[in-house]
């Protein structure tokens, strides 16, 4: 059944009817910078949450930290109930909670099907003993080829499945990063710029793509700076700027908030600028 997030007031660090993500009291700084400064932020199970901001808000910072690519230097993050502060990527992936990138990952001189195998947990022929005896780890790794055609047929990738990844265009990364993450079965998948770099031709593509995960139950953080993607398939918007959260609500409320269009154009973008005014100012500094 979709969560109905209309009646939620749209203020920053809302209660959430059953968040899957919880962020306390979080810090990061660099030197004398404060690149992340969030209170507190509830991800709720099940919609697709976009996170905005202008250049240089601390998106891509916070959503490092929320990946554990980056520790915070004070705060705390809880995952599907537990606290993962110092739990590393790999084993957030095992838990549940997946990550794409801007700048795609994919291991460019490896075939697309065998980026796909990588993204599979619990692979028994890992463990170097267990890899000299076939055995015990073939079956599973026909289940696991299994499972990765049946996603690139999903994403209409197949006829570039024994292609090296290098070959691949940018959109195509980005569908093979994508679908790569399904093969961890997560439960939360964060999607960093994912429209970034794509043509319009795979745009929509990738778009109906992120709507098929929230059909399936899976949670989605995604970073974008498109607007028309983001009104199109987010259920709730969260904004940052400047480290902070200065606003969260449905996308339509988004747009007619101050508090963002202040942060996006500046807090006087509809102030005529008075020269007079100006110029007796400056004439005051200089007599001074």
């Amino acid at each position: 059944m979709p969560t109905d997030l209309s009646q939620l007031e749209r203020t920053p660090g809302v209660a959430k009817p059953d968040p899957i993500l919880v962020v306390d009291n979080m810090r990061k700084r660099f030197g004398g910078i404060v690149a992340v400064d969030v209170d507190h932020l509830e991800i709720q199970r099940g919609v697709i949450t976009a996170l905005i901001g202008p250049n240089g808000a601390g998106k891509t910072t916070f959503f490092n930290v929320l990946t554990g690519f980056d520790k915070p230097d004070e705060g705390s993050t809880v995952f599907d109930g537990d606290v993962i502060n110092k739990v590393r990527p790999d084993v957030l992936a095992k838990r549940g909670m997946v990550r794409t990138f801007q700048l795609t990952k994919a291991l460019t001189k490896l075939a697309v099907i065998e980026n796909m195998k990588l993204g599979a947990k619990h692979q028994r022929g890992e463990k170097f003993l267990r890899a000299l005896l076939s055995p015990m780890w073939r079956p599973q790794e026909r289940s696991i080829e299994e499972r990765g055609d049946a996603l690139l047929a999903r994403f209409k990738m197949d006829h570039m499945r024994d292609e090296y990844a290098g070959s691949l265009s940018g959109g195509q990364r980005k569908l093979l990063e994508m679908s790569r993450s399904l093969m961890t079965d997560p439960t939360l998948v964060m999607l960093d710029e994912p429209m970034a770099g794509v043509n319009p031709a795979l745009k929509q593509s990738l778009l109906d793509h992120v709507r098929g995960l929230k059909d399936e139950g899976i949670s989605v953080v995604f970073v974008e700076h498109d607007m028309d993607v983001v009104q199109g398939i987010s259920d709730w918007v969260v904004v940052m700027a400047e480290g902070a959260i200065i606003a969260e609500g449905p996308p339509e409320s988004i747009a007619e908030n101050k508090q963002v269009i202040d942060a996006y154009l500046g807090a006087h973008h509809d102030t005529p600028l008075d020269l007079d005014a100006e110029l007796e100012g400056a004439h005051g500094e200089e007599e001074e």
